[in-house]
């Protein structure tokens, strides 16, 4: 492996704000499913099928799994962003280039934390109704969605990486 060089970043007004961002939409998270938690019946929806219709049902406490699973991805991206020297890029990273990349790809991480809190947000959010009987699945809208605010960021955050090289 080449040795990259190892630089300290300071986070923009940006990060800074998309970071908070993130931070709260995982407090809403939890605190979304600590209010509504009593209110759940004993089975509720554990398992959505392509067109947002559930097919799996299990006990209440399941629905602790989406905020724990949040959290675990959260943390683990917050930590690998600190070591943006270890990431896989599409170029070559030298010392010419190297804060660009970096930035650029502590960028896409930080993004990618909130967006994944947010899906696993928004899948709480349908869950509650679903269980109740007064919301049906997540709606055949979720996955497309889903998929394009992972893909589309994505894209253009390996677009940028050439475009600093």
């Amino acid at each position: 492996m080449e040795k990259r060089p190892r630089i300290k970043l300071i986070p923009t007004l940006g990060d800074i704000i998309l970071e908070l961002i993130g931070y709260l939409s995982l407090f809403t998270l939890w605190y979304l499913v600590a209010i509504n938690y009593y209110k759940l019946p004993e089975t509720i929806p554990v398992h959505y099928n392509t067109a947002g219709n559930a097919d799996n049902f299990g006990g209440k406490e399941t629905i602790f799994a989406l905020p724990i699973i949040a959290t675990i991805l959260f943390i683990g991206m917050t930590i690998l962003n600190r070591f943006p020297h270890i990431f896989n890029y599409p170029v070559r990273i030298t010392e010419e280039n190297a804060f660009r990349q970096y930035a650029n790809a502590r960028s896409m991480i930080r993004y990618l934390k909130f967006i994944v809190v947010v899906i696993f947000g928004v899948i709480t959010f349908k869950a509650i109704p679903n269980s109740a009987g007064t919301s049906e699945g997540l709606g055949e809208w979720f996955l497309p969605l889903t998929l394009g605010f992972i893909f589309f960021p994505l894209i253009y955050y390996v677009v940028q990486a050439f475009r600093k090289a």
